[in-house]
């Protein structure tokens, strides 16, 4: 195994362009440390992006946007008071990942390009329009974050690129989101179901929303008609039942030992209402 750590991204994706077999990106390492020790993946080529300017910063732009660090761990997050004030949905989803220790280390980056259907932070990314820049070999380019994962394990990332930042959007006023999951257990589990909502509001009602649905579908969701089923409402009872009949209708999950295709489809519902409600709490001051 060949180890690097380079200066840029430029030279993180030279080297990945030119590596031969299996080549990984180490950011935090919660995912592919436990896959090399577990002789899932035995990478040829292992490039640590942690030590590249930038990679652990979080800076708060001109015009209120975010722009993140690919090395910034979700304990960082987390105590970063302005960012949880804007974005309290974002922050949470990616504080619920792993222990203590890991969220010392896991990042929103690496969530992302693990690609796994079930990603807590990832139906908040999606929700929140997060948008990554990624450097290749033919210089960088952006996309939206449901863009990346393609099927589990799977990103559209081609030969030598990387995600080198992302970026929120700036929250605005009458702004909020939320993500909910359900889990087996009380913590440190993976999600049988995750649904993230973000909306913004004129008065009492809601003029823009984006929901997200995770551990539904092989890839986390953009549920653009249970986004509608909300706008223009002041989210009264009928605009609840119209979000969750469009969330169910959405899925399309599989039936394992955490799940049946049945119950997780009856909760997407349910969890896609409490997140609406929270988000919309938030957006009239009335939530933390």
């Amino acid at each position: 195994m060949e180890y690097h750590s380079p200066a840029s991204f430029d030279e993180a994706s030279a080297l990945a362009a030119q590596a031969q077999g299996v080549t990984r990106f180490l950011a935090g390492g919660t995912d592919v440390l436990v896959q090399l020790r577990s002789d899932l993946v035995t990478p040829d080529t292992l490039i640590d992006v942690k030590r590249i300017a930038g990679a652990r910063d979080i800076t708060r732009n001109a015009d209120g946007s975010w722009t993140l660090g690919v090395a910034v761990s979700g304990a960082e997050m987390r105590e970063h008071a302005e960012l949880g004030r804007d974005w309290p949905g974002l922050v949470e989803a990616m504080d619920l990942i792993g222990s203590t220790q890991v969220q010392g280390r896991a990042t929103l980056a690496g969530n992302l390009c693990n690609a796994s259907p079930a990603a807590d932070s990832v139906p908040a990314m999606v929700a929140a329009g997060v948008r990554v820049t990624i450097t290749g070999p033919d210089g960088t380019r952006q996309a939206a974050a449901e863009e990346i994962p393609t099927a589990p394990g799977k990103t559209s990332l081609g030969k030598g690129e990387l995600v080198s930042a992302l970026h929120v959007p700036a929250r605005g006023d009458r702004g909020g989101d939320a993500y909910l999951r359900f889990i087996p257990r009380t913590e440190m589990d993976i999600a049988v179901v995750g649904a993230a909502v973000n909306l913004r509001l004129d008065g009492e009602t809601v003029t823009e929303a984006w929901v997200s649905l995770g551990a539904v579908a092989p890839t986390v969701l953009l549920v653009e008609d249970a986004a509608a089923a909300i706008i223009g409402t002041t989210l009264d009872d009928a605009a609840l039942a119209a979000l969750d009949s469009a969330a169910r209708a959405a899925c399309s999950p599989i039936d394992d030992k955490r799940g049946t295709v049945d119950f997780r489809t009856e909760v997407a519902g349910v969890l896609a209402r409490r997140a609406a409600r929270f988000a919309y709490a938030r957006a009239k001051g009335d939530a933390k």
